[in-house]
């Protein structure tokens, strides 16, 4: 799995494919605005959890979303 600076990246990343604030994908991931805030800036990682719904997201985006799995979450 990658870094925590690396998933910072990925949860912008994810964050601007879908032209969301972080308020709003801190709602849709059922987290608060820090967490969010926290793991853009690399300070924590995103729990088990939440790597895996923000995996589902990043599939639902379909070829959109096939450079972010590819890198993140592709063995």
């Amino acid at each position: 799995m990658a870094e925590s600076k690396d998933l910072g990246r990925l949860v912008k990343s994810l964050r601007e494919l879908l032209g969301l604030s972080q308020e709003k994908l801190a709602a849709k991931l059922g987290v608060t605005f820090s967490s969010v805030n926290r793991w853009e800036n690399g300070h924590t990682k995103p729990s088990p959890l939440a790597m895996k719904q923000i995996e589902t997201i990043v599939l639902e985006l379909g070829a959109k979303g096939k450079e972010l799995h590819d890198e993140y979450f592709a063995d």
